[in-house]
């Protein structure tokens, strides 16, 4: 079949990579323009037009280059922002979407399931419509979400969203018989800064939730530190406290604790929870964290 894939983050790779080794046509890979990131703002690609160049493939980074292209159907995983409806009247649209909807439409899905503690997640592979997240389903794939990390749990999701794309692509049933969404739907609403944000006022099961999502932080005296991983312990002591004891060193909040077992602090390298304990000689009595 010949197609055009349009797709950004390291997420959406597995399923184009799956489609060229599935013997398709990919005509033009549409992906968001190169961005500069980091230090020096070193001008970098997106991992699809790194993938899809490897690939020998053509790159755009604009929808209306589809217009001079003869296609059958259209891909889009995790392209990073909503196809008009003009384009999707001329060329019929399949979208691997991280969830099992219609819960958690939107840009969130997997991140959002973390959080609310969805015990089994997956993914759909749904007719693109305007409307977000709103098409007819043509097949999903289920998952338990478990203790994974949002890191773990995305590269699962896009492997099995390649295979799940390519099955449908190979079945004229599956492909021609989409079955409208059914329940009640939820919406992945964008994760922001303060969305990582730990407090002394969330739950401890809500502050674990939160670390599994990567980038979370914490103000401990002030200081802005990068909380890498922890897990939920018994702990003692009033909420905004740190407790410093023989097991570890934890995040007291109203109940229970989060033990801390690797951190980052501000200007610093990742290390052992412990490590950065010894080396920061904070006075537990009065160390806080907020």
């Amino acid at each position: 079949m010949r197609l055009v894939f349009l797709g950004t983050p390291e997420a959406a790779v597995p399923s184009l990579r799956a489609l060229v080794e599935a013997g398709h046509d990919i005509a033009l890979v549409i992906t968001r323009p190169d961005r500069r990131r980091g230090r020096g703002a070193k001008v970098t690609s997106s991992p699809v037009k790194s993938a899809a160049l490897e690939l020998g493939l053509t790159v755009g980074h604009k929808v209306s280059d589809l217009e001079h292209i003869e296609a059958d159907r259209g891909i889009v995983v995790a392209y990073g922002a909503m196809i008009p409806s003009s384009v999707l009247e001329k060329l019929p649209m399949l979208n691997v979407h991280f969830s099992l909807l219609p819960r958690w439409r939107g840009a969130a899905p997997v991140e959002r399931a973390i959080l609310a503690g969805d015990e089994i997640t997956g993914v759909s592979v749904m007719s693109l419509e305007a409307t977000l997240d709103t098409g007819p389903v043509h097949a999903t794939a289920r998952t338990a979400v478990d203790s994974k990390d949002a890191t773990v749990l995305t590269n699962e999701l896009a492997t099995m969203g390649a295979a799940l794309l390519v099955e449908v692509l190979a079945s004229e049933d599956l492909l021609e018989h989409p079955v409208a969404q059914s329940g009640e739907p939820t919406y992945a609403e964008k994760l922001t800064g303060e969305t990582f944000h730990l407090l002394p006022t969330m739950s401890v099961v809500h502050l674990e939730r939160t670390v599994r999502l990567g980038r979370a932080f914490t103000l401990i005296n002030g200081r802005r530190t990068k909380i890498l991983s922890g897990h939920v312990s018994p702990a003692a002591g009033a909420a905004g406290c740190i407790a410093a004891t023989s097991f570890g060193v934890a995040l007291v909040c109203g109940d229970g604790a989060l033990m801390l077992d690797s951190v980052q602090p501000e200007g610093s390298r990742p290390m052992n929870a412990r490590d950065w304990w010894s080396g920061a000689r904070l006075d537990a009595q009065h160390a806080e964290w907020a």
